[in-house]
C-alpha cells in the first residue's frame, strides 16, 4: 500500500510540474480513501495530564532558572546517504562504421544490459529509440510505458498515437524523425495479482542517468539539429535534476543538450488529460519553433500557422 501511495504522490507532483492545477477525483474515491485512512489510524491516546504550575520565581537566584531553559538542544547527526539502488552508468563504446551498424551494435548492448534485463519483467521488453538514423530532429520522451514494453518500440500508446500526429501535421512520417526515451525499461511498481503492472512512474534520477549514456550514444549516432524534449520529466534529465521547479518555467524556451539545441514542450499525454485547444496550441507554437530554427528551416503554410487558432 505504501509503495502505490508513494507512486500516487510522484504522479500528482509530475502533473503538478506539467501545469495541472485540478484532478478529478469520484465520490466513490473520496469515500474509499476516507474509510481507508480510518482504518490505518492509531487508536487516539489518552490525553496528557496537565503540568502544575511551576512555583514563584526565587528571589535569590531567577537567572539560573531562566538561562537553564534556553540552553541550546543537542544536535543530532545528520542521516547517512541513501544507499545506490543501480550500480554506476555503463560507459558505452561502439564500433566504427555507418550509423546502422554502429546503432545495431547499440542496441545489442541495451537489450542485454545485465541491469536493464533485471528491471523488465518476464515476457517484456528493453526499449531502444526508433527512427530515421538520418534525422535531423529527435523526439525524447522519459521511459517506456505498458503498450512499449510488450512491443519493444517508443511511443506506441495513445501517446505516442498523437505523437504521430504531431509529427505528420509538421509535414513529416514517424520515419522521418527519430523518437527515443532516456529510459530503457519501464518504471516498476507493485503488481496485481497475474503479474500485471498498472500504472506508470516518472523514473528517478538515479535510473535516468544510469540510461543516460545509451541516450548519448543515440545522439551521437543520429547527430540530430534539434531536440525536442516531450515534459517535465524528460527535460529534467537531460537539463539536470532540479534545473527548474515547474515546466512553464522552460516551456517554449531553447536550452542546450552537450550542444544540441533542446526545445522543451508538454509531453502528448498532457494534451490527452488536457485536450483543450489552448494546451494544443502551445504545443503547437513549440514545433512551430522546431520548424523554423536555421538548422531545420521547414516551410510552414498559413494553415499549419493558424492550427488551434479561433477555436
Amino acid at each position: 500500500m505504501r509503495a502505490t501511495l508513494t507512486a500516487l504522490a510522484d504522479e500528482l507532483r509530475r502533473l503538478k510540474a506539467d501545469g495541472v492545477t485540478t484532478v478529478a477525483v469520484s465520490d466513490e474515491s473520496i469515500a474509499a480513501l476516507r474509510r481507508l485512512v480510518r482504518a490505518r489510524a492509531p487508536a487516539a491516546a489518552p490525553a496528557p495530564a496537565r503540568p502544575s504550575s511551576p512555583p514563584p520565581p526565587s528571589a535569590t537566584a531567577p537567572e539560573t532558572r531562566v538561562y537553564s531553559q534556553l540552553r541550546e538542544p543537542a544536535k543530532r547527526p545528520a542521516p547517512p546517504p541513501p544507499e545506490p539502488k543501480l550500480p554506476p552508468p555503463p560507459a558505452v563504446t561502439l564500433p566504427e562504421g555507418d550509423k546502422q551498424t554502429r546503432w545495431d551494435a547499440l542496441h545489442a548492448l541495451v537489450v542485454n544490459d545485465p541491469v536493464c534485463r533485471e528491471h523488465v519483467r518476464p515476457g517484456k521488453k528493453v526499449v531502444l529509440g526508433v527512427g530515421g538514423l538520418d534525422a535531423k530532429i529527435f523526439f525524447c520522451g522519459e521511459a517506456p510505458g505498458q503498450e512499449e514494453e510488450i512491443q519493444g518500440e517508443p511511443f506506441v500508446g495513445p501517446a505516442g498515437q498523437l505523437l504521430t500526429k504531431m509529427i505528420q501535421g509538421m509535414g513529416l512520417a514517424r520515419g522521418d524523425v527519430y523518437i527515443g526515451n532516456i529510459m530503457n525499461w519501464r518504471p516498476e511498481l507493485p503488481v496485481a495479482p497475474g503479474g500485471v503492472q498498472y500504472g506508470n512512474r516518472p523514473p528517478t534520477a538515479e535510473e535516468m542517468a544510469y540510461c543516460l549514456p545509451y541516450l548519448r550514444a543515440q545522439l551521437d549516432i543520429v547527430r540530430p539539429e534539434v531536440i525536442v524534449a516531450l515534459g517535465s520529466t524528460a527535460a529534467q534529465g537531460l537539463l539536470g535534476a532540479g534545473s527548474f521547479k515547474t515546466l512553464g518555467e522552460v516551456r517554449g524556451r531553447w536550452m542546450q543538450f552537450f550542444g544540441t539545441p533542446v526545445m522543451i514542450t508538454y509531453h502528448p499525454s498532457y494534451i490527452l488529460r488536457t485536450p483543450t485547444n489552448r494546451t494544443k496550441r502551445a504545443v503547437w507554437e513549440d514545433l512551430l519553433k522546431v520548424m523554423e530554427h536555421e538548422k531545420i528551416a521547414m516551410p510552414i503554410s498559413d494553415r499549419q500557422r493558424s492550427y488551434f487558432l479561433g477555436k
